[in-house]
């Protein structure tokens, strides 16, 4: 489906987070890279701990099961562990291992050893707005437990909640957590343990952010992906370009330039509206059919002379671009350099699933050099 808007531009607003429908799905016609089938112990492991009521509950909920942000305040307080298996509704193939706030290291019926071992990353959740001491405890206990199991571990600290905290406020906050979190693994002489931390919120887009963060570490090909998106930008005349999992929102690439807010908000608000037109006018009558498929395709016009063009590369991955007005007037450029860029994810992946190995440069580079001459200008193709 084709959806093309001349819009006007979205000055400091947020995006809905549960914009997306429910029920939103794919079309089984096209078998793709992402079905083949993977046993689920060899999935890498994302845990979200933290004490009772820090939100670890609502942020899994919010950002991957599309559940409104108001939604959460009715969620009961989680008392077992709760595993969710993403793979089977996004790109992203891994598990998430949700655990109560009560979990006691010491208890002898808790096999930390076990789950430490199978884990590519340990995520704790931080209320912001609350007394942060008795959580920085057990973060102390929880990361050095988990470093002695398995120094290769991810450790990322979502400071939650910072909604209802001024800006002030939040930087504070994250100086002193930052601060005496360090601290207390220089006295404990884990220094070479590091620590990654983030402002979150589910009530924007702070909570997608990081998470596509966390899930960027995760994914091998990330250094190729990148590399890729850097190609096909210079020689497209585009400003930004980020590769989308379309439900979850988290952009597990984009190219070497920095990320601002306001970008990534507005590529997430463009998903959302495509897929909820494409729901309204892209179904059959009876609901048949696919909200998102290989036909997906969307411009947007803003106000201030800025196109957002999203086009699909994959059943679960959409790239979504920036660039300027006089630059899409090379659109016959673009969308051949795009066909390139696709058919190099596509081999990429079917490279990474073949062999189960580090994806080398000439089994990726090769597409792409059909798409942009190796000096780097566009080649008279068009």
């Amino acid at each position: 489906m084709s959806i093309q808007y001349d819009v006007e531009q979205l000055s400091d607003s947020y995006g809905v987070a549960d914009s997306f429908p429910k029920d939103f799905g794919y079309g089984e016609e096209e078998a793709d890279i992402e079905d083949s089938p993977a046993p689920s112990d060899s999935k890498p492991r994302i845990l979200l701990m933290g004490l009772r009521r820090s939100g670890k509950s609502s942020i899994q909920k919010v950002v991957f099961h599309k559940m409104s942000p108001n939604e959460t305040l009715f969620l009961e307080s989680t008392n077992k562990i709760y595993k969710d298996d993403i793979s089977s509704s996004s790109f992203v193939n891994f598990q998430i291992w949700d655990f109560p706030g009560q979990v006691d290291f010491f208890d002898p019926t808790f096999d930390y050893e076990m789950i430490f071992r199978g884990t590519g990353a340990l995520i704790f959740v931080i209320d912001a707005q609350d007394d942060y001491v008795e959580a920085l405890g057990r973060l102390h206990l929880t990361v050095s437990r988990a470093y002695r199991v398995n120094p290769d571990i991810n450790f990322e600290v979502f400071i939650h909640k910072v909604d209802g905290l001024s800006d002030d406020h939040k930087i504070e906050t994250q100086r002193d957590i930052h601060q005496r979190a360090n601290d207390d693994l220089a006295d404990a002489s884990l220094e070479k343990l590091h620590l990654s931390f983030y402002l979150t919120s589910i009530y924007d887009h702070s909570i997608f952010e990081a998470f596509s963060k966390v899930v960027q570490k995760l994914i091998p090909q990330l250094p190729t992906l990148e590399n890729l998106l850097n190609i096909f930008i210079s020689n497209s005349g585009i400003e930004k370009a980020f590769l989308f999992d379309v439900v979850s929102k988290i952009y597990i690439a984009t190219d070497s330039s920095p990320v601002d807010m306001q970008s990534y908000e507005l590529c997430c608000d463009m998903i959302d509206v495509v897929i909820d037109v494409s729901c309204i006018y892209g179904l059959r009558e009876d609901g048949s059919g696919s909200a998102y498929d290989k036909e997906s395709m969307a411009i947007i016009k803003l106000n201030n002379t800025t196109v957002l063009y999203l086009k699909e590369v994959t059943k679960f991955l959409a790239l979504v671009c920036i660039l300027r007005e006089e630059s899409f007037e090379r659109k016959g450029l673009i969308d051949y350099n795009f066909h390139c860029f696709r058919k190099a994810i596509h081999e990429v992946f079917e490279v990474g699933v073949s062999s189960q190995r580090p994806v080398s440069s000439q089994a990726v580079g090769s597409p792409c050099n059909k798409a942009v001459a190796m000096n780097g200008t566009p080649r008279n193709t068009v």
